[in-house]
């Protein structure tokens, strides 16, 4: 279609990676925070997951602004932005700072918001699905935080690791500026923000899409920053071991988010996601039995987070179909904000669930739950017929 599409998808999808690694800075560390602070499970939770809200939130105004001002731009802020809080969570040695720098370090998730309108405006829509789930990928910034945050911690020390961290950050915004491009079909809106986010608000599929994205993005986000303290608490993992695990889970979403935007665009969006909803709903029944490590709790962790990436991959698959391309940046925001705020609250839930009852199986019964009523959502919403197969 268009010359300069795979290298804007590559930049697009590395840039991606790199914010993502930087929201992930403090869980794979939850350890060393709450025996240095002397944290209860709860406030643990609530340290893990902080970057989240921001990273949440902070997508639908990113998500009006790249329709504004273009993705290569945005992408480049957000990268310099978010140099700020890597560098102080990396010096901060109090609850209260590392909350609050935990805060601002949400920055770097909202570029998702940016990537999705950007590369959607380099491909043409049988091939979006593709596209944006190669983009995707980038959420396997989580897997190399939770392999190599701890790793380089134990050898450089904590505050060398987050100089090196804002060095990269530094090094992916001046790429993004000198070899970025914004697609040629691609033209700035005009419109003030606030009505564009009423109309996007206004459109059914923003409120279908992020239902379903909160399920399945937010099933990922919560168990990508969660689950090195859940394998600390239940299998009494060491935090270098529960790192290892937790990439492993990131890498398989990594794997699967591609192929669930390429089988959307050969079987359609809404087969993927009732797949990924069955999945995730029968492996969260036989998490919450605790069976023993490694197999079949490892195994069982690992293909929930291949069902949780076919879903995030089908999710922006059904977007890209039915909302018109001039819209995708603000839908995006929304849809993206809400996979975030469903990553936001079950790290929570399972710290106040672990600290009532001494387990989880209360939260896992609570996935699966959820995953059900998904799973009736879509085979009811998206009957054949309606244009989203």
């Amino acid at each position: 279609m268009h010359g300069g599409q795979t290298r804007n998808l590559v930049l697009a999808t590395i840039a991606f990676t790199v914010t993502f690694w930087a929201w992930n800075l403090i869980a794979p560390l939850s350890g060393t925070y709450s025996e240095l602070l002397r944290l209860s499970p709860t406030q643990t939770s609530m340290l893990v997951a902080i970057p989240v809200l921001v990273g949440s939130l902070g997508r639908i105004p990113v998500g009006v602004l790249t329709d504004r001002l273009g993705g290569r731009l945005m992408f480049a802020v957000i990268c310099f932005v978010t140099i700020v809080p890597v560098l102080f969570v990396g010096w901060s040695d109090t609850y209260g700072a590392l909350l609050f720098w935990g805060f601002l370090l949400g920055v770097g998730g909202t570029s998702f918001a940016v990537g999705i309108p950007f590369v959607n405006a380099w491909y043409e829509p049988a091939r979006r699905g593709f596209a944006t789930g190669v983009f995707g990928a980038g959420m396997g910034g989580t897997a190399l935080s939770a392999f190599f945050t701890p790793r380089l911690v134990e050898t450089l020390g904590r505050g060398p690791t987050h100089l090196l961290m804002a060095a990269l950050l530094a090094v992916m915004g001046v790429v993004m500026l000198l070899a970025g491009r914004n697609s040629p079909t691609w033209t700035p809106s005009a419109e003030p923000a606030l009505p564009r986010m009423r109309d996007a608000m206004r459109v059914t599929a923003t409120w279908q899409c992020a239902f379903l994205y909160a399920v399945a993005f937010g099933g990922f986000v919560a168990f990508s920053t969660y689950l090195p303290t859940l394998l600390r608490n239940v299998y009494h993992l060491s935090q270098t071991e529960a790192g290892l695990r937790a990439a492993g889970f990131s890498l398989a979403a990594v794997i699967a988010r591609p192929l669930g935007g390429t089988l959307s665009d050969r079987v359609g969006p809404v087969r993927v996601l009732v797949a990924s909803l069955a999945g995730t709903l029968v492996l969260a029944v036989v998490l919450a039995l605790k069976p023993p490590l490694e197999v079949p709790a490892g195994a069982a962790f690992v293909a929930m987070a291949f069902f949780l990436g076919l879903g995030a991959g089908g999710v922006f698959a059904l977007v890209a179909r039915l909302v018109e391309a001039s819209r995708v940046g603000t839908v995006t925001g929304l849809v993206g904000a809400a996979g975030g705020l469903g990553g936001y609250f079950p790290p929570l839930v399972m710290g106040a669930v672990y600290t009532v009852t001494g387990a989880y199986t209360i939260g896992f019964l609570l996935l699966a739950l959820t995953a059900l009523a998904a799973l009736l959502y879509t085979l009811k919403a998206f009957r054949p017929g309606k244009g989203s197969e």
